[in-house]
């Protein structure tokens, strides 16, 4: 790990910056799969601001785990996993979020987070675009397999993917 490189708890203090990363990372990432209306609109960084703000204070959130990337003092991903959504799924966790800006990837920030936000030993579910090569390939090394299942969110096509669930659940 780069030693510039810190993996920490995200604060509420932290909001504005996460906020930036998300939507930045969305820029990057997204552009071409999602409408550049939605990438582009100048309300989503202050929604984005609203999301963080709650998912660090609102006690609904309380069981999430949520952790920053700092890179030489400038945020540079973020992370957080919680409890499923829904019931009776096989897994214990969902990966909700994991953004790391294009600057630092290459850095372990991705795998730093991932480590900070989901213990070893859970059983965890998360929804990656397709296309997303570059970040199919992180989950696959990380140990996260495709189970077959598809979603369309905001236009985009989503595979979930699965680690640490027992075959057939």
């Amino acid at each position: 790990m780069d030693s510039s490189l810190i993996v920490r708890p995200a604060r509420v203090e932290d909001v504005a910056q996460l906020a930036r990363v998300i939507v930045r990372s969305w820029q990057e990432t997204y552009r071409g799969l999602m409408s550049d209306a939605v990438l582009d609109d100048p309300g989503l960084v202050p929604a984005r601001e609203r999301f963080w703000t709650a998912a660090l204070t609102d006690e609904r959130y309380r069981e999430n785990r949520v952790a920053l990337a700092e890179l030489d003092g400038q945020v540079v991903g973020v992370a957080m996993s919680g409890p499923p959504l829904d019931l009776g799924v096989a897994w214990t966790r969902h990966l909700y979020v994991l953004y790391v800006l294009a600057l630092a990837h290459g850095t372990a920030a991705g795998s730093a987070l991932l480590e900070a936000v989901l213990d070893p030993d859970e059983s965890v579910a998360l929804w990656v675009a397709d296309p997303n090569p570059r970040a199919q390939a992180f989950y696959r090394k990380h140990g996260f397999v495709a189970d077959g299942t598809i979603q369309v969110e905001d236009g985009v096509r989503e595979v979930r993917l699965l680690r640490g669930v027992p075959p057939g659940r």
